[in-house]
């Protein structure tokens, strides 16, 4: 079953609601990007918890699925944005541990990851969307539920402060 078809299955009658074997097919073609999303926004190592949990809370609440809100993917998407912060707050993983230590190399000067990480959370949610997930500015505008002029500020923020953290050169 197609998006299309889940749609149409769930606008008219929202109280019917599709089976496992719809509902599987209708995740399927996503599920990469979500293991992605995942892997840029959750704790290390928890990509796979994040996404089964993403998928629990999107079949007990299938029904509420609107595609005149977004794609059936964008949805599931925002679902595991939401796990993969309910999950890095339930972890509380520092950001550096001790008194940070002077860079021995130009690669520690200019890292990308560790400048991204200290992002504020909405531009970081918007990098990894677009950038790392392959995300259009309509879906990342949809995941951040905001406008897509906002998801291009955010992300134009996000970019010169990481040119900041990095230098001129790093970006």
């Amino acid at each position: 079953m197609g998006v299309r078809e889940l749609a149409r299955t769930l606008l008219p009658a929202r109280r019917r609601s599709l089976d496992a074997e719809d509902f599987a097919d209708a995740v399927r073609p996503h599920m990469p990007a979500m293991i992605r999303l995942a892997a840029r926004l959750g704790p290390s190592e928890g990509e796979d918890d994040v996404v089964q949990e993403a998928l629990v809370r999107a079949w007990r609440h299938r029904a509420r699925f609107d595609a005149r809100r977004g794609t059936f993917g964008t949805w599931l998407l925002s679902i595991v944005a939401n796990e993969a912060h309910r999950a890095t707050a339930r972890r509380r993983r520092p950001l550096t541990i001790g008194a940070p230590q002077p860079a021995s190399s130009p690669e520690d000067v200019l890292d990308l990851a560790t400048a991204i990480r200290r992002l504020a959370p909405r531009q970081k949610l918007a990098v990894d969307c677009f950038y790392f997930v392959g995300l259009s500015i309509a879906e990342t505008a949809a995941i951040m539920e905001c406008s897509e002029g906002t998801v291009k500020s955010t992300l134009a923020d996000a970019r010169l402060r990481l040119r900041n953290a990095l230098g001129s050169d790093g970006i």
